[in-house]
């Protein structure tokens, strides 16, 4: 009877539940039909579970369902899947041998073969979680107590370890893959508890995007498997290409479920493309059948750009091959050394205990010969040169198994054995009452939780052989390094993969994609860079317009536009003159642009600046006068404090001229409609407000008059203190919404550039500019109506006509300042500014200053008491 030493994750089947309660064998109707599995097992105090692809490929049958389907059978035995089978057992060995890693807790290992069908690795992984409950894998059920389960390294392929991921995932056991690198496997909400010792494809398109780009080829073809491994790594591949301006040629699909792997046709279109380049995005066992086809067909003048997936692959190395690869460039997984491999690949035969039956197909399939008697994963070896007898030497033999020269598969399975050594060391090393589990626990030592050792295999974090540092990210990915390597042909006529350059995207900007041209090998164009482009370049001072129908790599040449040029071949689109240049005649270069403004330096800015301050002195001298005739009757009857007041304030729009004047800088154009706009407000407030007192100050003399108490001094100063205020508001809302800013006009004057102030919202500026129409307007109107009221000095009349003149001047502005440009349109408003302000002046205070300077017997308190008398 065997006993379950813990809980199902789900419910479980009832009557599985009763064939573990009864002494009797499982009822076969219980039992789902698998295909058996071949492995190997390590015993050890804690296991650790391997799926991995030993052969590469099964033999196709073709089922009908009128007869049992066949089981699966292995082909294609992989050298190097076998090398890294031998990486984590000699990992394995290193850790129990050490006495500082893992003290007292010996490591085992539990492998099988899945012949890279999803199927199987499906059924090894349930195998491995449940070991053997009454002789077959139960789901939901763990049926071991000996030898807890670590963590489950593979599968190789990303849909595989996808459909892993979710089984694994259900009861948190630690996955790491040793070559899935789908994007995909990065989403943490679908797979918690998936790590790979590998990079995600992510980093891998755009390193293969940019070595396309790199060496200039702009027409490149696209092959991939489909499935998730090379689907989502050929859409980022194709997005990046695209983006940078270049062109997908042809993209077509190594379709997994049919035996030819649809290589016929697509070696029939990349023979007929003119690119002369393609990216394969698959692994080695896919791709074998296409470059079959390829030599078949005698396609020559093309170059493979390899994915990490087979860019090392030794699979290739082959004679037959070197004339189709030699050439090649890709990226590949960043390598690395192991002391005492070598040594420890040489120590295996054929008599050994663990994994005997693979040493044996090994065997015969590195000594062609073959064992008597025995039944092993594949067909026997055509080309079996006798019977082996297992004393054969392996360090007189050369291939991919005992090559250690550029360790990089194996390297990456010794590394996450060595992953799952470090949680589990620093699982055991939990300080007593200072875990980080509740109530500060730490895992039970013999008998911890698959989650508990992942919290661990999160935090892992030690430096490899290699010098690199190795972490998991937040998605359980490792940081991205890869190596540029180019196919050569080697001193026995195969080929090598050469390191020509690295990719690595943790090294500084400027290294992390570096490549040393000089040491690569093309194989066409007399070993010179290859060209792969659908059109010819186009000379400096054309572009690239693409052909109808056609991608945008196909083009026609065209001279640039206007305002553009062309200074390099073959350029997609021209380039803009900088804001301050223009092109030349031939639009080969950029000249510089004159700049046009307002200066005080042009001798239009040196009279408007002239005019300006000497405007500014004629109401100081007003001013001055006033001041010494302040207690005379003329200035008293005229209200002599908002004199003053509008006397300094039309010396101010005097001065309102020299912010307009000079380069417009940010505070200049903050500032210049502001202050404008404020002055003004305040210069036809105060005049409102005389106009308002004195209609305010005849009606009060009236007998019986309401009015006597709005004669006050108070209500001028009121309606001046409201007008300005509403002004102030419209500003300070202009300021917020949408300030003034200088900017550069290129648009008004082809070839000048203007500098200018943006108003930022004309609207504002208009509704600036229309309140103080609307203040002129009801002082006009006031004034005008008043103009006959008996008073000596009857200012409503000078009143209606400063007005009258005011409005005249800006009504007049509207049309002169749509029409004029650049530094006229600035002039324009300098120019009205100053008409109106002396329009102000003469009306309103020069009739004054003659009396006063002139006529001293009308300026007599007799004289206006008469006159007033008089009009009365």
């Amino acid at each position: 009877m065997v006993s379950l030493c813990t809980p199902a994750w789900i419910l479980g089947l009832p009557c599985l539940i009763l064939a573990f309660h009864s002494n009797a064998s499982a009822d076969l109707r219980c039992q789902l039909d698998t295909p058996n599995l071949k492995g190997m097992t390590i015993p050890g105090d804690v296991l650790i579970g391997f799926l991995f692809a030993l052969h590469l490929d099964k033999i196709y049958h073709k089922v009908s369902f009128t007869e049992r389907p066949p089981k699966t059978t292995c082909t294609t035995f992989y050298l190097e899947s076998f090398q890294a089978l031998q990486a984590t057992m000699f990992a394995i060995e290193e850790i129990n041998n050490n006495p500082n890693i893992l003290p007292n807790v010996t490591l085992g290992l539990q492998a099988y073969d899945s012949c890279n069908v999803l199927q199987q690795n499906v059924k090894a992984a349930l195998q491995i979680l449940t070991k053997k409950c009454i002789n077959t894998a139960v789901p939901n059920y763990r049926c071991f107590t000996d030898s807890p389960l670590t963590a489950v390294l593979g599968p190789s392929i990303s849909t595989h370890s996808m459909t892993i991921a979710h089984i694994l995932g259900l009861g948190r056991f630690p996955q790491i893959s040793q070559w899935s690198t789908s994007p995909l496997l990065s989403n943490r909400r679908r797979f918690p508890s998936f790590f790979r010792t590998v990079p995600s494809d992510a980093f891998q398109s755009h390193g293969l995007a940019q070595l396309v780009l790199y060496f200039g080829w702009s027409w490149v073809g696209l092959i991939a498997a489909d499935d998730d491994y090379g689907q989502q790594g050929i859409h980022l591949i194709s997005e990046d290409i695209v983006n940078a301006g270049a062109c997908v040629a042809f993209s077509e699909n190594i379709l997994m479920n049919q035996p030819d792997r649809n290589a016929p046709h697509i070696v029939n279109v990349i023979k007929r493309s003119t690119a002369k380049v393609v990216v394969a995005f698959c692994n080695e066992a896919d791709l074998i059948l296409v470059l079959s086809e390829w030599s078949r067909q005698n396609v020559s003048k093309k170059i493979l750009i390899a994915s990490e997936a087979w860019s090392t692959s030794k699979l290739f190395s082959l004679q037959k091959y070197s004339s189709l690869l030699t050439g090649s460039i890709g990226l590949a997984f960043s390598s690395g050394t192991l002391p005492n491999f070598k040594e420890f690949l040489n120590k295996i035969n054929p008599f050994m205990s663990v994994g005997r039956d693979w040493i044996k197909i090994f065997w015969e399939s590195s000594f062609q010969c073959t064992f008597a008697h025995d039944l092993n994963f594949t067909s026997p070896l055509e080309t079996s040169e006798g019977e082996c007898t297992g004393s054969e030497k392996l360090e007189e033999i050369h291939n991919s198994y005992t090559d250690v020269s550029t360790l990089r598969s194996p390297y990456n399975f010794y590394t996450a054995v060595h992953v799952v050594a470090k949680a589990l060391e620093d699982l055991l090393k939990c300080p007593e009452e200072k875990g980080p589990f509740a109530d500060a626990n730490c895992a039970d030592k013999w008998n911890f939780q698959p989650w508990q050792l992942l919290y661990y295999m999160k935090k892992v974090r030690f430096k490899r052989s290699n010098g690199r540092e190795l972490y998991f990210d937040e998605n359980g990915d490792p940081p991205a390094a890869y190596d540029i390597v180019n196919w050569q042909l080697s001193p026995e006529g195969g080929t090598q993969q050469v390191k020509v350059g690295s990719y690595d995207t943790a090294a500084p900007p400027a290294e992390i994609f570096t490549i040393n041209i000089s040491a690569i090998v093309w194989s066409i164009e007399d070993h010179q860079v290859p060209r792969s482009v659908c059109s010819e370049s186009c000379p400096p001072g054309f572009r690239k317009v693409a052909k109808s129908g056609q991608p945008v790599c196909c083009h026609d040449c065209v001279p640039c536009p206007s305002g553009e040029i062309s200074n390099q071949t073959d350029l997609v689109d021209c380039l803009k003159c900088p804001w301050d240049y223009w092109p030349n005649a031939h639009q080969s270069r950029c000249l510089s642009k004159p700049i046009e403004y307002l200066s005080i330096e042009d001798p239009l800015g040196k009279t408007l600046t002239a005019i300006s301050v000497i405007s500014f002195l004629v109401p100081v001298a007003l001013m001055t006068l006033f001041i010494q005739f302040k207690a005379t009757p003329l200035v008293k009857a005229n209200n002599y404090y908002i004199s003053c007041l509008l006397l300094v304030s039309l010396s101010l729009c005097f001065l309102c001229p020299l912010i307009f004047i000079g380069y417009p800088h940010s505070e200049n154009c903050l500032l210049r409609q502001i202050a404008f706009g404020m002055v003004f407000a305040l210069c036809i407030s105060c005049i409102l407000a005389k106009t308002i007192i004195v209609i305010f100050a005849f009606i009060a003399t009236m007998p019986d008059s309401n009015l006597r108490k709005w004669a006050h001094p108070k209500v001028s100063y009121m309606v001046i203190t409201v007008s300005s205020f509403l002004q102030l508001v419209l500003c300070i809302v202009w300021l917020c919404i949408a300030p003034p800013f200088p900017e550069y006009n290129t648009q008004a004057k082809p070839g000048i550039i203007i500098v200018e102030c943006n108003e930022g919202s004309p609207v504002a500026f208009w509704t600036m500019l229309g309140y103080l129409f609307l203040l002129a307007s009801i002082s006009f109107i006031v004034a005008f109506l008043a103009r006959r009221l008996p008073d000596s000095f009857n200012e409503a009349q000078f009143i209606t006509f400063s007005m009258l003149a005011f409005l005249s001047v800006w009504i007049s502005y509207i049309p002169a300042s749509l029409s004029a440009e650049g530094k006229y349109t600035v002039a324009m408003e300098i120019f009205a500014i100053l008409a109106s302000s002396w329009a102000l002046i003469t009306c309103m205070f020069f009739p004054k200053c003659f009396i006063i300077l002139f006529r001293p017997d009308m300026n007599t308190k007799e004289f206006l008491m008469r006159n007033y008398i008089y009009k009365k």
